[in-house]
């Protein structure tokens, strides 16, 4: 089987050459386009999202023999996330070269995230069934490296930080308020006020309200520690 022009440059882009070009093929396909020939990539996101979760175990290990299970945790689960598998996906165009059916294809499929994060945690199954857990891995690090480096930035649960601010000083917790969704139903983007008792607020904007109110917790915390000092 040989790989279209599109899906060729696809494993350029994730830096693995297939001996099975077929794996890679089922990794980008969606459920909307199988049939009783063509398989989808369901099993393989299933076992992805388990290579995925070992070679991350083990680079959170690796990167800190001093950390505790406490401290390793929040690491982990901020690399492995759906919000993380996505975003990678879109560093490498996974979008472009997914096969969905007509229907999911209309309603935006090829930007939504959790399509997105299924579909990396396909490929990253398929590399690793075509060339082992070590190309798997050399891939995953790749592809994950900058997000690795900078992890406990990512890993701060923002929310719970300034929670804690918060009743340190007697201060009932935030609330979170959501006052704009744009976009359509399959791509939107809200925005987020974080507001404090004392009148202290700030907005974010994501695609998610998790990761909104994430952004807006970690911006309003970040001016209430500036004014602390």
């Amino acid at each position: 089987m040989k790989l279209s022009s599109e899906l060729a440059a696809f494993s350029r882009r994730i830096g693995h050459v297939f001996n099975r070009p077929e794996l890679l093929v089922r990794a980008v396909t969606h459920s909307s386009m199988s049939s009783a020939t063509r398989g989808d990539n369901q099993r393989l996101e299933f076992l992805g999202d388990r290579v995925l979760g070992l070679v991350m175990a083990e680079a959170v290990f690796q990167a800190d023999r001093s950390a505790t299970e406490g401290q390793m945790a929040p690491r982990f689960n901020a690399l492995v996330r759906k919000e993380t598998c996505a975003d990678v996906a879109r560093q490498i165009d996974i979008g472009s070269v997914l096969k969905l059916g007509r229907s999911e294809m209309l309603s935006g499929g090829r930007r939504k995230q959790a399509l997105l994060a299924d579909a990396m945690e396909a490929v990253i199954a398929a590399v690793y069934l075509d060339g082992g857990f070590d190309a798997a891995r050399k891939m995953v690090l790749s592809l994950w490296a900058d997000r690795i480096h900078k992890v406990d930035d990512d890993a701060r649960d923002a929310k719970t930080a300034l929670q804690e601010w918060a009743q340190a000083r007697g201060e009932n917790p935030p609330k979170y308020v959501e006052v704009n969704r744009e976009g359509p139903d399959h791509a939107p983007e809200f925005t987020i006020e974080a507001r404090l008792e004392n009148g202290a607020c700030e907005q974010a904007t994501a695609h998610s309200k998790r990761q909104a109110e994430q952004r807006a917790a970690k911006a309003l915390l970040a001016r209430m520690e500036t004014s602390d000092d």
